[in-house]
């Protein structure tokens, strides 16, 4: 999510980098800049023309010409402008109310409401340590019923049963008793996909709205439809009172209009952003760290809660314990690291959150491709338990016994050892010097604005 902006914005960017001084005439070129870039990024234009004032009022002010560094001082203030624009911080599910808390999902058609009800009972279940349960009131769409069934096996929640025959108003009065009966903390109610302009669906949902009292009432929209994500959300939240957004398929958006308009445009804060199709892949929304991400400065701090969530630190530790007393690192912990890259979302979304990536030349990042992940590791599965312990007996006609069990060629069984003889000795280092010594060996394979 991003790229196109933050290309566009760090070329602007990096020629005031390092300036000495800001003259009135140089900002307000970088500005002309900064303003196509959010318009080609579908960013809404009455959006647009508000950051932009709000940019030059602070950045010709003595803010930037007394910093010792003006070009990082206007980089500063894009930063804290970005963020103020997409709402400050954080805001959080409000779960404070008597069980159960009732939350709503709303949206168009093919939005993505049904797959977001499974992937946020599985956050609220997994980090929040809430019992869940799950209801469809969608009759309307040929099978909806049975999709939020499959998905709720998926996650383990709860799944409240409702039919195609069944009025949606009835199905959700009889949801929230069977809830309360089965002492669930929340209630997730996924509703049809409607269009604002459709009077009859918008008074169904209104009718359930007025008889449930959710706590959160939710907005699904998919960001790739830009600004019209924004103007869309405004008019349902017209029409039946939001509490935030939940923003589907930002993994395939390269543009980000919609994260930077919807805010401004509804007032309503985006609590989620959809980042995958996989039911882990949903990430609370942080002004502050999307902006750092949009501006190349990597989001580190997301990058930190992802591994504590979902990288194994009893495998972990294990390996660290095996490094220490100088068993060396076979290709069995090689697979283990790159299953939990894969947890983590795979390579190219932990680049997205890295420092200095967005610097990186396109062709270099079009390389990166999670497929290369899947491929590695069908060759350490068709290797025997001794050669993934003892690397050195893979020879000859090992190799072409390895490739044709795993459907791959020779030169990739050959490639797969290479990169796994490097990463041996880069454990090897920090096993004895530490991580510094060994990303210092490292320093020249690193994206720019690394700090080694």
């Amino acid at each position: 999510m991003f790229d196109t902006l933050s290309e566009r914005l760090g070329q602007t960017l990096k020629t005031l980098r390092g300036q000495g001084r800001l003259s009135e005439d140089n900002i307000k070129d970088s500005l002309r800049e900064v303003r196509m870039a959010l318009l080609e990024a579908d960013v809404a234009l009455p959006v647009v023309k508000e950051f932009i004032a709000h940019v030059k009022e602070r950045a010709v002010g003595e803010e930037v010409s007394k910093s010792l560094t003006p070009g990082q001082a206007f980089i500063k203030i894009v930063q804290e402008e970005l963020t103020a624009l997409m709402g400050a911080a954080n805001e959080s599910l409000d779960l404070a109310a008597q069980p159960p808390v009732i939350i709503l999902m709303a949206g168009l058609q093919g939005s993505g409401k049904t797959t977001s009800t499974g992937k946020l009972a599985r956050y609220l279940k997994e980090r929040e340590k809430k019992k869940v349960a799950v209801v469809s009131t969608d009759v309307y769409r040929p099978a909806a019923i049975q999709q939020l069934e499959t998905v709720a096996g998926e996650v383990g929640a709860e799944f409240i049963p409702s039919e195609a025959k069944e009025k949606p108003l009835a199905i959700a009065k009889r949801a929230l008793k069977q809830a309360r009966t089965a002492y669930a903390d929340v209630l997730i109610v996924d509703t049809a996909g409607r269009l604002h302009v459709d009077e009859e669906m918008m008074a169904e949902i209104k009718a359930i709205h007025k008889e449930l009292g959710p706590t959160e009432t939710l907005f699904v929209v998919d960001s790739m439809t830009g600004q019209d994500a924004a103007n869309t959300a405004k008019a349902f939240n017209d029409a039946l009172e939001l509490t935030g957004v939940i923003l589907t398929k930002t993994d395939g958006d390269a543009r980000g209009g919609a994260a930077l308009s919807v805010r401004q445009v509804t007032g309503k804060p985006i609590k989620f952003l959809g980042v995958g199709e996989k039911s882990s892949a949903l990430e609370p929304f942080h002004p502050d760290r999307v902006a750092s991400r949009i501006l190349g400065m990597g989001d580190v701090l997301s990058l930190i809660e992802e591994a504590e969530q979902k990288v194994d630190m009893e495998k972990a530790e294990k390996l660290a314990k095996k490094l220490k007393k100088g068993k060396g690192f076979d290709l069995e912990d090689f697979r283990d690291q790159l299953q939990q890259m894969k947890n983590m979302g795979g390579i190219a979304s932990l680049l997205d959150k890295m420092p200095g990536v967005a610097g990186l030349p396109a062709n270099v990042k079009d390389q990166v491709d999670d497929k290369q992940f899947v491929r590695l590791e069908a060759i350490i599965n068709s290797m025997t338990p001794k050669e993934r312990q003892r690397p050195d007996l893979i020879k000859g006609s090992r190799k072409r016994r390895i490739a044709n069990g795993s459907g791959t060629q020779v030169q990739d069984v050959n490639r797969l050892l290479k990169q796994f003889t490097q990463m041996q000795k880069m454990m090897k280092k920090a096993s004895k010097g530490g991580l510094g010594k060994m990303m210092k060996g490292m320093k020249g394979q690193l994206p720019p604005g690394m700090p080694f």
